[in-house]
């Protein structure tokens, strides 16, 4: 099995070290094996666990339903309805976050159409 590095892994996503640390730490990275000398290797499940953390972070789903969610993922597969019921809500709610900030962006269009033309009348003033 391949594995990589916490480096490896942090450059792959984009994320700090300590994100990776700190997301092992709340339990949203379970199962993190160690090689000899105690530094953590990523294998290619934990890979796309991590993926998953951070899809679910970045959709705002608050740190302790991750760690729920992966608490459900270590159960095995009498948690499968459980996570599916969970990424059904979750969707909802990113769907209903995405529908807010659509129209909070006409609000900063008005803005920035209302600068943009006072700037103009400005310059030819």
């Amino acid at each position: 099995m391949k594995y990589c590095s916490i480096s490896e892994a942090s450059a792959k996503f984009n994320i700090p070290e300590s994100t990776l640390r700190y997301y092992e730490k709340k339990g949203l990275l379970p199962l993190i094996e160690r090689d000899e000398a105690g530094r953590r290797l990523f294998s290619e499940d934990q890979m796309a666990l991590l993926e998953t953390v951070i899809c679910l972070k970045n959709t705002h789903m608050p740190i302790s339903g991750i760690k729920q969610y992966m608490d459900w993922v270590v159960e095995g597969d009498d948690t499968i309805e459980l996570r599916l019921e969970m990424m059904k809500n979750h969707k909802q709610a990113v769907l209903a976050e995405i529908s807010r900030m659509t129209e909070s962006i006409k609000g900063i269009d008005v803005k920035i159409t209302r600068y943009t033309k006072r700037t103009k009348e400005r310059k030819e003033e």
